[in-house]
């Protein structure tokens, strides 16, 4: 009986390393064909310009194309929730922006934003500010705050969705301040841009893919969420200064399917590494005022989880958590 045992016990093991033989063989010579990179915000934004320059850059590296698919809208959450219907051979991956960390608090949904993502690697994040047009009548946050004082629910800001942190920040400022807005989301900064130029709206919160409209005279900038001024725009005060104890940065970077090998993992986090550090990228980034803001796969899984704990507190502080 034991040697019958033995027999069928050593006939499995083949078995099952028959059957990951051909897996292991190709997570090894991976990739071998194009690698879809999906991204939260339209084509056009500060997003999709710096990754796309990340992509190129990747591509050299890793040997084969990797192509960006833009999926905008649900508060930049879309290409994370597309990670759970893709195979994980390492051949789709996505940006993940921090509204992924908060999104069990405010939807249901049926997986899980720390067990059901590989972290690959962090590679940036947004620096956010408060924009209103140039001949707007807010000189200053001064300004702006005193109207929404006697203009309750009048004032019209957009943002780049509902549940983002430009959204979820302007929301505690403004609790904070006494104030009620109306917030209007948009699918991403360009749109926004657009509409607050023209003057649909009269004030935007965004990333600073402002910059532009700001150094062509369009828009004036009220105020910063960094620890420190930004240096393209010294003027204009942190929300620190203002009195105010926040400060609000969205690092990003991104994702791969659950169970994807832990030598693809490898693979896609040794070439973005190194397509980050090009200064191309750099420079892509430099003109929204962007850093590279590196993190291995462990600190951006360590990341992950600490944030959702975090982004809890905030949603709960707000109300909007959903209901049980």
């Amino acid at each position: 009986m034991q040697r019958r045992y033995l027999l069928s016990l050593g006939a499995a093991t083949l078995a099952s390393a028959a059957a990951l033989a051909p897996f292991a063989a190709q997570a090894q010579n991976f990739p071998t064909r194009p690698i879809k990179l999906v991204i939260a915000f339209p084509a056009g934004g500060p997003t999709d310009i710096t990754m796309r320059q990340l992509a190129e850059n990747a591509s050299k590296i890793l040997g084969q194309p990797v192509i960006i698919d833009n999926k905008p809208g649900a508060g930049g959450t879309l290409p994370a929730q597309a990670l759970q219907i893709s195979q994980p051979d390492g051949y789709t991956v996505a940006q993940i922006p921090l509204g992924v960390f908060r999104l069990g608090y405010t939807t249901k949904i049926n997986w899980d934003p720390i067990k059901d993502i590989s972290y690959v690697i962090n590679v940036t994040g947004y620096a956010f500010g408060v924009v209103v047009p140039a001949d707007s009548p807010f000189k200053n946050w001064q300004d702006f705050v005193n109207y929404a004082k006697a203009n309750p629910g009048k004032l019209t800001y957009g943002s780049t969705g509902t549940l983002t942190s430009p959204h979820l920040t302007t929301e505690l400022v403004a609790q904070k301040a006494g104030i009620q807005l109306q917030h209007v989301p948009y699918k991403g900064s360009a749109d926004l841009m657009l509409a607050v130029v023209s003057g649909q709206l009269m004030a935007a919160v965004d990333s600073t893919g402002f910059a532009p409209q700001v150094e062509a005279g369009k828009l004036r900038v009220l105020n910063t969420w960094g620890e420190k001024r930004l240096a393209k725009f010294p003027d204009a005060p942190t929300l620190k200064e203002l009195g105010y104890d926040i400060v609000q940065n969205s690092p990003f970077g991104i994702g791969a399917p659950k169970g994807t090998p832990p030598e693809v993992v490898k693979k896609l986090h040794d070439a973005f590494k190194q397509a980050m550090e090009e200064p191309s990228y750099v420079a892509s980034l430099g003109r929204y005022d962007m850093l590279p803001n590196y993190m291995s796969s462990a600190e951006y899984t360590k990341f992950a989880q600490d944030t959702v704990v975090r982004e809890k507190a905030v949603i709960e502080k707000l109300g909007l958590a959903k209901a049980p």
